[in-house]
């Protein structure tokens, strides 16, 4: 009995998700310092083969309105390497900082994206398996 009632302890009465930090969206976040070390940990286990990406370009975050929610924002630009050894097309990525940490990348990142001013971005393109 006592898992049921810790389960209905983690439930919200107006049905909204569960955050466990006071960040509500509307203050300021902090700057992630280390964004450029976390994008790449991050890029190294999101991809299927991160060695030999090409026309790497990321642009500095910046404060973006994501979900409601005021959040940094990385935007990142890439061609991966095919399991042929051909390249995609360059794609947009966008990443997301939570309280000053990497918290998820954004797939369709036209929105959070728009306006980025990008600059070249060698370090992910000399990351290995």
């Amino acid at each position: 009995m006592l898992p049921i009632v810790l389960s209905a302890c983690a439930g919200s009465d107006e049905g909204r998700p569960i955050t466990y930090s006071d960040d509500r969206g509307v203050a300021n976040q902090p700057f992630p310092g280390n964004y450029r070390t976390e994008v790449l940990a991050f890029m190294k286990s999101y991809l299927n083969n991160p060695a030999g990406v090409h026309e790497a370009a990321m642009a500095e975050p910046v404060q973006r309105v994501v979900g409601g929610r005021l959040r940094y924002v990385t935007c990142l630009r890439f061609s991966p390497r095919e399991s042929d050894g051909s390249y995609r097309e360059p794609r947009e990525r966008g990443i997301l900082f939570v309280d000053g940490r990497l918290d998820r990348l954004v797939e369709n990142a036209s929105e959070p994206c728009a306006g980025a001013v990008y600059a070249p971005f060698p370090e992910m393109e000399k990351l290995t398996r």
